[in-house]
């Protein structure tokens, strides 16, 4: 990646991008695209019933409630949901909940790694492609996460340059740096959003003028599955652990990496990856 932005190829600087945690609620408090799926449909109201005023009356206290929601997460973490926040929080639970179907991440699988029938790592080979990215840097690395990621939101729900709501897609990944002991992860995190296929050869662009659609290049990436929340302590774990499965890790860089999430952060056994890149 070079530095100041989020390529995929994960060369220099100490950007990286989105994804947050686990259990019933984030361990950093970073609120992520997924965080409300755990509200069902009956939690959110039918606005198709009764008159044009109730319906309204009823979807703004679906915001209300959805924006409590997080101010209250967030609130444990130091970190502020702002009430602007109220409707692109109600349009990700909405479409989250069958209207928009996620698309995931094309790539190519090559290899992998096994022992014991259990898989250690894939070789995969992820073809270029346009993604959002922001960079921020707060005085957390959790809170760096937050930030960015509510920005990418909104940037999703109609803050663009088509004015609607563009889909899902997973990952979201965040591209780390550590320290040369792996012991320690940047606060400058990069929020990454990978383009869905029907917006790729014309990504709409972005009213926030600190988000840069990249065309990252094509990569190969060596990734390893686990389970459960992604904070700082697991982050470092798993780095430390592909390191050590990896055949030959110094064909990999050794300061750049990416935390992949699929699941909702609410899930017990919520399903991540940690990637690392190939070095050029």
């Amino acid at each position: 990646m070079d530095r100041g932005n989020c390529r995929l190829n994960g060369s220099g600087g100490e950007s990286q991008a989105g994804e947050s945690q686990g259990s019933e609620r984030s361990p950093y408090g970073v609120i992520t695209l997924e965080d409300l799926e755990s509200f069902s449909e009956d939690q959110l109201s039918d606005s198709g019933n009764g008159s044009l005023e109730e319906g309204e009356i009823m979807e703004d206290e679906d915001q209300d409630r959805l924006l409590h929601y997080w101010q209250g997460v967030g609130r444990g973490h130091r970190v502020e949901v702002p009430r602007d926040m109220a409707e692109p929080i109600q349009q990700i639970t909405t479409n989250n909940n069958g209207a928009h179907p996620r698309e995931t991440v094309p790539y190519t699988f090559i290899s992998c790694k096994e022992k014991c029938g259990v898989v250690l790592y894939e070789k995969r080979q992820y073809e270029k492609a346009h993604w959002a990215c922001i960079t921020v840097k707060e005085d957390t690395y959790e809170q760096s996460i937050c930030y960015g990621f509510m920005r990418i939101m909104r940037y999703i729900c109609q803050q663009n340059s088509l004015g609607r709501y563009l889909g899902m897609t997973i990952p979201i990944v965040t591209v780390v740096h550590t320290d040369e002991m792996h012991a320690t992860l940047s606060r400058t995190v990069t929020i990454a959003y990978y383009l869905p296929a029907n917006h790729q050869a014309q990504p709409p662009q972005p009213y926030d003028t600190d988000i840069v659609i990249e065309q990252w290049p094509a990569t190969i990436l060596y990734t390893r599955s686990f389970t459960g929340a992604t904070n700082e302590a697991t982050i470092i774990s798993e780095i430390n652990i592909m390191t050590e499965v990896l055949d030959s890790p110094g064909i990999c860089l050794n300061d750049s990496f990416i935390v992949a999430g699929y699941t909702n952060p609410a899930a017990a056994n919520r399903q991540n990856e940690i990637w690392f890149f190939e070095r050029p």
